[in-house]
């Protein structure tokens, strides 16, 4: 297709050996400069890429400065003879400038943006709070070009996929009324409704279930989500999910669709996705890997001990859960790194990490080798799968934070070890979920919806399991759902259930939490109306755009592929915002509204 505009006859990747001898022109910025003895050398870039400007004429190029932005006509020839640049698309060409015209100057730049740079190094980068300050010179960089073009390709290949399957793209509003999600609500004051709020959705979640109500079987949208909560290390009060509900469908129907969306996108990016993906139930999850979102990259299993040490003599592994990871050929780390280890589980809540070395000679040392037993020294290497010159890491306590401490240690020993290749994707579905969780975990800080000692795994409208429909209420610690999470490289894409479409399930369900009839109506009665007329079982699934587009793209943080993020506690240093607003913008939102003062007039 042709790309001549007002300004240019050609995007600057468009100018090859096929236009030698030809006359272009093109429009772009002054990537850098570099004079040789009366002739000055301009790559000059463009949204497709860069390209190599001679100018010979000193007075045309004196005033170009980097990040000018230039329109450039002249020949195009091939470059001397050794002179080709490898590296570029347009390596084997020049333009030889007749006339420059300046479109726009620049001021000397807070940072440089150069793709040259980018090509040598990422390192010279300034910290964040800067490049989100200037984030539209951070966005010039060829890595963020790529980053916001991927997202871009990944959305049109999820749309394609989705549109294939006979799916209807919907919009759902974004105001709306609070509804328990599992974390804080934004909250919007309604100017024509004194004293009433609108918030923002933390997901589509009862909209997507009215529109199958409403008989649109297969819905789909790239949604906005806002979630109130203390920022967290890669988390956004705004974010972006891949949302999709389908009626007269289970478990495995979303699943199959899920999996064609995600091969689709991974194909963007020259990956064939092996499908089916592989499964692991979420307890398997926990005993092998110590998270419910395991990276399969590596092996490396959680061994579990508890039947090994039931009759130790070691007070610390007198609990209720003992298990153990390896640290490959770890024994002869200095003493000073083991410290070290300990810092690294006290920050994540522990005591500490109990661990032991079999040396290269066979002897078994560490601080807890002498508090065990002979029989339990003897048999230990064989129990936990070690040879000589490995250590190993021990937690003991409750079972879910041990086995939890043990999976981070196992993903930060295969960090050091170099076995995280962004390249290279591990999926894995994660299937039979509990239905509830404990409100009181001190290891999970989502909000609890309802106000009994069990909260919702995932949320309030999640299936029972076939095998729970009857007896879940009688037995909530045990009882499992019918929900789903797509992993991939130890990071959670998103996740799933099917949805209860029967009331009498419902209102069983909302008693378990403790959520009372009036509070049910009051917070979404508008669901449970509409559950009176004739809902049709359904199920759906969301990813996390952001994350998503964050693991294909390699990316360390999804700030780095979202256009314009926040930076921490959901500050913009850009724009500033949250920002004050004045006293008659307050006066007239009507958060100060008192209906009590309403009655004395």
């Amino acid at each position: 297709m042709s790309h001549q505009t007002a300004y240019r006859t050609h995007h600057v990747d468009e100018v090859n050996e096929s236009l030698a001898g030809q006359k272009v022109t093109i429009a772009g910025w002054v990537d850098r400069r570099r004079d040789h003895g009366g002739v000055a050398f301009l790559d000059v870039r463009d949204a497709s890429g860069l390209v190599q400007v001679v100018v010979y004429d000193e007075e045309l190029a004196r005033p170009l400065r980097s990040e000018f932005v230039v329109q450039v006509t002249g020949d195009v020839r091939l470059r001397p003879e050794g002179n080709e640049n490898d590296h570029l698309a347009t390596g084997k060409v020049e333009i030889v400038a007749d006339t420059i015209e300046v479109l726009a100057k620049s001021a000397a730049l807070p940072f440089q943006v150069s793709t040259a740079l980018a090509n040598e190094t990422e390192q010279q980068l300034p910290g964040e709070e800067t490049r989100l300050k200037y984030r539209y010179l951070d966005l010039r960089r060829p890595q963020m070009q790529a980053n916001l073009k991927l997202r871009s390709d990944m959305a049109r290949a999820a749309r394609h996929a989705l549109e294939e399957m006979d799916f209807t793209e919907v919009e759902t509003p974004t105001f709306i009324k609070s509804t328990p999600e599992g974390a804080r609500d934004f909250l919007v004051p309604a100017r024509l409704v004194p004293g009433s709020w609108y918030a923002l959705p933390q997901s589509p979640q009862l909209l997507k279930q009215l529109l199958m109500v409403s008989g649109v079987e297969r819905y789909y949208q790239l949604a906005r989500c806002y979630r109130d909560e203390d920022f967290r290390a890669d988390r956004q009060p705004e974010f972006t999910q891949l949302d999709m509900e389908m009626s007269f469908v289970d478990q495995e129907d979303v699943m199959a669709m899920a999996e064609k969306v995600i091969a689709a996108i991974w194909k963007v990016a020259g990956y064939d996705v092996q499908l089916p993906i592989q499964r692991i139930s979420w307890k398997d999850a926990m005993d092998k890997y110590g998270s419910d979102k395991p990276d399969l990259r590596f092996g490396n299993q959680l061994v579990d001990l508890t039947e090994y040490f039931k009759d130790t003599p070691f007070r610390v592994f007198q609990a209720p859960y003992v298990g153990a990871v390896v640290y490959k050929g770890a024994a002869d780390l200095p003493r000073r790194q083991f410290d070290a280890w300990q810092e690294w589980a006290r920050q994540r809540g522990a005591k500490g990490l109990a661990y032991v070395q079999f040396t290269a000679d066979g002897v078994l040392k560490g601080p807890v080798a002498k508090n065990l037993s002979d029989a339990e020294r003897e048999g230990l290497k064989e129990a936990v799968h070690a040879e000589d010159g490995d250590a190993v890491f021990f937690a003991a306590g409750a079972k879910e934070s041990s086995q939890l401490l043990l999976g981070a240690a196992r993903v930060e020993i295969a960090r050091r070890e170099g076995l995280l290749d962004p390249k290279k994707f591990a999926f894995t579905w994660v299937v039979d979920f509990p239905l509830f969780k404990p409100t009181d975990d001190p290891d999970d800080d989502d909000v609890a919806v309802g106000h009994s000692k069990w909260t919702s795994m995932h949320h309030p409208f999640t299936m029972p399991s076939k095998d729970w429909i009857d007896t879940f209420d009688q037995d909530p610690e045990h009882a499992m759902s019918d929900s789903y999470d797509i992993v991939c490289n130890g990071e959670e894409m998103g996740g799933g259930s099917v949805r209860i479409h029967r009331d009498d399930i419902q209102d069983r369900v909302l008693k378990v939490l403790g959520i009372s009839k009036e509070e049910a109506d009051e917070k979404f009665g508008f669901l449970l109306e509409a559950f009176k007329y004739g809902a049709p079982p359904h199920a759906g699934i969301a990813l996390g755009w952001d994350r998503t587009v964050s693991l294909l793209a390699g990316t360390d943080t999804i700030r780095d592929v979202i256009a314009f993020p926040k930076a921490g506690g959901g500050r913009d240093p850009l724009t500033g915002a949250p920002a004050p607003i004045s006293d008659e913008q307050r006066a007239e939102t009507g958060v100060d509204y008192d209906p009590d003062e309403e009655d004395e007039d």
